[in-house]
C-alpha cells in the first residue's frame, strides 16, 4: 500500500473486505455509444463519489468518432452531469477528486493501427499515470466485434497477464445467438484470453434483489426447509415489460423474447431460485451449483411443445392510458414479422429437490405493467377444520420475491379476521427494501464494474453456464424456425395471450394476479 495515500482512498468502500488495485486502466470499446453514456459513465461517477474506484484510474475510450482527449473528457462530464440524480450533485467533480484521467483513441475495432495506438496510450498510463499494468477491457459494442476486439488486443500484446497485474475483458450479452455460435465465440475468445480473464455480463445478477434470493434461502433457517417438492406446488417467474421495442425493432427482430430475456435473465433467475446450497458464496462454488441446476432442466419434449410453450406478439392497444401501435407497425419491424414478443413455458427440473414441481415462466413486452418477480406457491392444506362459511377466500400460501420495481418480499398466509364470527382470509406480510434500509442499492453496472476491478467473478457467467442455457433453449429456436409453435396475438396493455392460461392444463393453478 502506497504510504502517500490514506487508507480510505485505497479501499473500495466502507463495507469492503478487500481492496481494489491502486492503479488500473479501464478501456471502453464503443466509448461514444449508448451503453457507455447511459450506464458506464454514470456508474463510474457514482462509484467515485463512494470511493469505490482505483485511486489512479485511467479511462481510455476507443471509438470511430474523431476527437481528442479533451473532447472525450468533456463529453463524459456532460453525460454525467445530465445523469446525476437530484440528491447527488457534483458527480463529475467526484471523478476529479478521485484523480481519474481520460484518454481517447480514435479508430475502428478491426483496424490494427488503432490497437497499436492503444498500446502506446496504455504504456503512458502505466509509466506516467500509475495504472500499474492493470487493464479492464469493456466491450460496449455490438456482438459481431467481440472476437475481433479480443484478437486485436492479443495481437498488440495487450491480452497476456503480467506478473503482479491483471488483464480482464468484460463481454456484454448476447453471448452468441444460438448454441453453435456460443460455442464458436467461446472458442475464439479462449484463443486470446484464459477463462479466468473473461467476465461475461448478465446485469440482472448485479441487482440487489436477485442476489437476495441467495441470502433469503441460505441464511434463514425458516425458509430453506420449505424450499422443495414436499411443500412447493409450483414456481412462477415473471419478467414483464410495459414498454414495447421502442427504437430497437431491428435488433429485436433477430432476438425476440427467447434470446433477449429467456436465455439469459430468466435462466439465471431460475438457477438461483432452484440451485442447491453452495459451499460458500465465492465465485466457483456458486457457479458450480448453478450449472448443476441448469443441467437438470428437462429437455423439451417435441411432442408437447404446443402444450408447454406459448408464443405471442402484441397488437395495437392501450398502454399507460396511451394508444400504442402493434409490434408489426414498430420502426424496423417487418410487416409480416413472426418474432415473439411474449413467451410462456412450462419447465421441469429432474433432481431430488424439484422432481414433479412445474416451473412456469412468462415474459413479454407491452404487458399491463413492468414487474419482475419469483413466486413460490405452496401446497394447499389437506383439510380445513373450519365451520361452513368461515373460510373467506383462503388461497394457498405464496412467497413472492419482487425483483423490480418496489423491490421486496411478500409472504401471503391465512389469518383470522378480527371480530366475530370466526372467519379466516389470506393476508400479506410485506418487506420493502426501500423502507428497511437507508441507503439506496447500487445500480447494476456499479456492481459489475466494482466486482471486475476486484476480480470477483461470482456475478459473471462462466463458459459452461452460457452453454447450458443455450442447450435448454436451442430446441425452441429450432422449433420456432420451423413454425411448429403457433404465434398467438395479444393486445398491448394486457397480460398476454389467453393461450398462456392453458399451460397449467395439468392442474388447477393460475398465473399470479399482479
Amino acid at each position: 500500500m502506497s504510504p502517500d495515500l490514506p487508507p480510505e482512498e485505497v479501499a473500495i468502500g466502507p463495507d469492503a473486505t478487500e481492496s481494489v488495485a491502486l492503479g488500473a486502466a479501464l478501456v471502453v470499446f464503443g466509448a461514444t455509444g449508448d451503453l457507455a453514456h447511459r450506464k458506464l459513465y454514470p456508474a463510474l461517477a457514482s462509484m467515485a463519489a463512494k470511493g469505490q474506484l482505483p485511486y489512479r484510474l485511467v479511462v481510455v475510450g476507443v471509438a470511430r468518432t474523431e476527437m481528442d482527449d479533451d473532447d472525450f473528457t468533456a463529453e463524459v462530464h456532460r453525460t454525467i452531469d445530465k445523469a446525476a440524480p437530484d440528491h447527488a450533485p457534483g458527480w463529475a467533480d467526484a471523478l476529479d477528486r478521485r484523480h481519474v484521467q481520460f484518454r481517447y483513441v480514435p479508430g475502428s475495432i478491426d483496424d490494427p493501427e488503432a490497437f497499436e495506438q492503444l498500446r502506446a496510450v496504455l504504456a503512458e498510463a502505466d509509466q506516467d499515470l500509475g495504472a500499474a499494468g492493470n487493464r479492464l477491457y469493456y466491450l460496449a459494442t455490438i456482438p459481431q466485434f467481440f472476437a475481433t476486439a479480443a484478437k486485436g488486443l492479443s495481437d498488440a500484446g495487450l491480452a497476456e497477464e503480467q506478473p503482479g497485474s491483471f488483464r480482464r475483458i468484460i463481454v456484454e450479452k448476447p453471448f452468441g445467438h444460438d448454441l453453435p455460435s456460443a460455442i464458436a465465440l467461446n472458442d475464439e475468445l479462449h484463443r486470446y484470453f484464459a477463462e479466468h480473464q473473461i467476465y461475461r455480463i448478465d446485469h440482472y445478477l448485479a441487482k440487489e434483489t436477485v442476489q437476495n434470493i441467495l441470502a433469503l434461502r441460505f441464511t434463514n433457517a425458516i425458509f430453506e426447509p420449505l424450499w422443495n417438492r414436499r411443500y412447493v406446488d409450483h414456481v412462477q417467474i415473471t419478467v414483464a415489460e410495459e414498454l414495447g421495442v421502442e427504437h430497437r425493432g431491428t435488433f429485436y427482430e433477430k432476438a425476440g423474447a427467447l434470446r433477449d430475456i429467456v436465455q439469459n435473465h430468466v435462466m439465471q433467475v431460475l438457477a438461483l431460485t432452484a440451485m442447491e446450497p453452495s459451499a460458500s458464496f465465492a465465485a466457483d462454488p456458486v457457479r458450480d451449483e448453478k450449472v448443476k441446476l441448469l443441467r437438470s432442466v428437462r429437455p423439451f419434449d417435441p411432442d408437447r411443445l404446443v402444450r408447454d410453450v406459448v408464443r405471442g406478439q402484441y397488437d395495437a392497444g392501450e398502454s399507460a392510458g396511451i394508444e400504442v401501435p402493434g409490434y408489426r407497425d414498430e420502426e424496423g419491424v417487418a410487416p409480416d414479422s413472426t418474432t415473439a414478443t411474449y413467451l410462456a413455458m412450462r419447465f421441469e427440473i429432474d433432481n431430488w429437490r424439484w422432481a414433479g414441481v412445474p416451473f412456469y415462466i412468462r415474459t413479454g413486452k407491452r404487458l399491463a405493467k413492468r414487474v419482475t418477480e419469483v413466486t413460490l406457491r405452496y401446497h394447499a392444506v389437506p383439510y380445513l377444520p373450519l365451520p361452513h362459511g368461515a373460510a373467506d377466500s383462503i388461497e394457498p400460501n405464496e412467497l413472492v420475491l419482487r425483483i423490480q420495481p418496489d423491490e421486496g418480499i411478500t409472504l401471503h398466509f391465512a389469518a383470522k379476521v378480527p371480530g366475530s364470527p370466526f372467519r379466516v382470509r389470506t393476508v400479506p406480510l410485506v418487506f420493502s427494501y426501500k423502507e428497511a434500509f437507508d441507503e439506496d442499492p447500487p445500480e447494476a453496472y456499479e456492481r459489475v464494474l466494482l466486482d471486475a476491478f476486484l476480480g470477483d467473478a461470482t456475478l459473471f457467467i462462466r463458459e459452461d453456464e452460457v452453454l447450458e442455457s443455450w442447450r435448454i433453449v436451442q430446441p425452441l429456436i429450432d422449433a420456432f424456425g420451423r413454425g411448429e409453435v403457433p404465434l398467438a396475438r395479444y393486445p398491448a396493455g394486457s397480460w398476454g395471450p389467453e393461450e398462456a392460461d392453458e399451460l397449467m392444463h395439468d392442474s388447477d393453478d393460475t398465473w399470479r394476479c399482479l
